[in-house]
């Protein structure tokens, strides 16, 4: 067996022994449920029994009523803690048969494929399927909050500085092994995947007050005390109603002084602090580890905090959130009026906010890259073969070894080698249709992508200066904007001609490019935006199945002609996704067309002359 397969059964292997262990777990936690489920029944008809015999015959003691009431409220909450676990362990084992599936590339649709960070107008993210169903951020994120997604989103969008993208290197390598870690961070959304909104809470936890200082709490407290006493008295010590309506009347003109208020407070928290028990879990998780690496060193000590950690103070915040939410309680609404209790946690949520509010827009930071870095860690983690690659300061330079696309099974997955600097800025690639041409493209890209991120990549090895990436393999026209095709692909290419004039060098990818018009423009403008590239520092690719366009080769320095061949067996086109060096000599797009039953006429050969 390769070495590369060997090392890929090893997380296999592993997954596929914890998830027998987490099923044999949720069976043994199902018998219980229902064994306390029966359990409940008997308890509950134990009690009718003892009920009727204490209260009809009065045979024995009402007393005795209390002992099947004990049992069955034991019951309730043994059985509420078994549910509840066996739902963990179910998360645990979809969290492992996920897993599996992506070894297997069964992924597509499995989770969130990030649709919504999908923008038309990105360099690259439609190119290299990025976003949506069965793309790499899909393989990639395990994100269980949207602070994570969001920050994992961001990382394969834009490169990072080398200093960044080595720190984080140094921190997916160190939490590539902590696969407990990222099964806990699995079960702690028991009900899917989270929905912690970072935009709305950081929002909410950093405005201005609106409810202020100590006095509105004593007094409200005071008010709620008062009145209640009164009412106790008058009904329990018949000291009379008088000081009953007194303190209520005082009550409901300081609840109609700061309704709008409270009505405020209680809206803005509402919204983002429905998840807010899925981030308290999840800062309490990473709260638990402790790191070696520089950057989740860093990230760690922004969770720690004098007093109590962030993961109590933001579970106490959602505890205020939903005790607020019991005034809606048909049953507890007139003692809420009583006690003014909407008014009482609109103060609490106030003064958590004045305390706490500051730092929320840190923790959330916090845990949306320990997050991203975490998802990483898991892609490193089930592709053991694939390195980090390095990262160097001078460039351009984009040197591969061994490249394949990580969406490829590694059976179909054909690699090859690429080197763009500054001697050599440019490879011609022709060859016929589904030789294989956009593949290299797309492996190249996605490559230099995940390299940006911090992430391993796909290859033997790959040194790489930091890039911005551009490319033109999925651009298309627009019924909407009444525009071509073409239209579409120079809209494009003048964005990337931007990029260019930009900071980082361009590395560009465009597939048949131009193709759209006719061979004569197309060899004048293709080389008039190669040539405009070059000059800008720019390095990339250009495929084509126009050989006219592989000419450019011979009048401009630092480019290089390369191509796939395919092969007519038995009536059949094969092809072998092997880059070869020179131009492609030979073509056989008409016996394509043929074996797919097209009458293509035989093309006689030319007359002697």
């Amino acid at each position: 067996m390769p070495a590369h397969d060997s090392e890929q059964q090893a997380p296999r292997a592993e997954y596929a022994h914890r998830l027998e262990l987490r099923r044999a777990e949720e069976r043994r936690l199902a018998r219980r449920e229902r064994a306390i489920s029966n359990s409940r029944l008997i308890v509950f008809l134990a009690g009718v029994a003892v009920a009727w015999l204490s209260l009809g015959p009065k045979a024995i003691s009402p007393w005795l009523i209390l002992a099947p009431a004990g049992v069955f409220a034991a019951l309730v909450v043994f059985h509420d803690a078994v549910i509840r676990s066996r739902l963990g362990t179910r998360k645990a084992v979809a969290f492992y048969e996920t897993g599996l599936a992506r070894l297997d590339h069964r992924f597509g649709g499995a989770g969130d494929g990030g649709a919504r960070f999908l923008d038309p107008d990105h360099p690259y993210a439609r190119d290299l399927d990025l976003f949506g169903r069965g793309t790499m951020f899909e393989l990639l994120s395990t994100a269980r909050t949207r602070m994570g997604e969001n920050a994992l989103a961001a990382w394969l969008k834009a490169p990072g500085s080398p200093a960044h993208v080595t720190a984080r290197q140094a921190a997916v390598a160190e939490l590539r092994p902590h696969l407990d870690l990222r099964e806990d961070l699995a079960v702690l959304a028991l009900d899917a995947a989270a929905a912690v909104d970072p935009a709305a809470l950081a929002s909410w936890s950093t405005g201005p007050p609106r409810l202020s200082g100590a006095a509105p709490r004593y007094l409200a407290a005071a008010c709620s005390l008062l009145t209640a006493t009164a009412l106790l008295g008058w009904g329990v010590w018949g000291a009379g109603p008088w000081f009953f309506v007194t303190f209520a009347s005082i009550q409901g003109v300081l609840a109609l002084a700061l309704r709008s208020r409270v009505g405020a407070v209680v809206r803005g928290v509402e919204r983002p602090g429905r998840d807010l028990e899925v981030l308290a879990r999840v800062l309490g998780r990473f709260e638990r580890e402790r790191f070696e690496s520089t950057r989740l060193r860093d990230l760690r000590s922004e969770l720690d905090s004098e007093g109590s950690p962030p993961s109590t103070r933001v579970a106490a915040l959602a505890r205020l959130v939903d005790r607020s939410s019991w005034r809606r309680n048909q049953i507890f609404a007139p003692l809420a009026a009583l006690l003014l209790w909407n008014t009482q946690c609109a103060l609490a949520i106030e003064a958590w906010r004045a305390a706490h509010g500051r730092a929320v827009p840190t923790w959330l930071s916090a845990v949306g890259e320990l997050e991203a870095l975490v998802s990483l860690a898991g892609y490193g983690y089930e592709h053991p073969q694939d390195p980090f690659p390095e990262i160097v300061e001078a460039g351009p330079l984009f040197d591969g070894a061994g490249l394949g696309h990580p969406l490829l099974p590694e059976a179909r997955c054909v690699r090859n080698d690429v080197r763009l600097g500054t001697e050599l800025r440019l490879l011609v690639v022709s060859g016929s249709n589904m030789s294989g041409k956009s593949t290299l493209l797309r492996t190249v890209g996605i490559n230099a992508v995940l390299a940006l991120a911090g992430a391993p990549v796909r290859a033997e090895r790959l040194r790489i200066s930091p890039l911005a990436v551009g490319a033109t393999l999925r651009v298309q026209d627009s019924l909407q904007e009444g525009s071509s095709r073409f239209y579409a692909e120079i809209k494009r290419i003048r964005q990337l001609v931007e990029i260019a004039d930009g900071p980082l060098p361009l590395l560009f990818l465009l597939d048949e490019v131009l193709h759209g018009t006719n061979s004569h423009d197309r060899r004048i403008g293709a080389e008039a935006i190669v040539r405009g590239l070059q000059d800008r520092g720019a390095v990339g690719l250009l495929t084509t199945h126009d050989l006219a366009l592989s000419r450019i080769a011979e009048t401009s320095p630092g480019i290089a002609n390369v191509h796939f061949e395919d092969h007519l067996e038995d009536g059949r086109i094969t092809f072998d996704f092997k880059l070869r060096p020179g131009v492609v000599r030979k073509s056989n797009a008409l016996e394509l067309m043929r074996s797919i039953g097209l009458d293509v006429p035989v093309p006689r050969p030319a007359d002697p002359m």
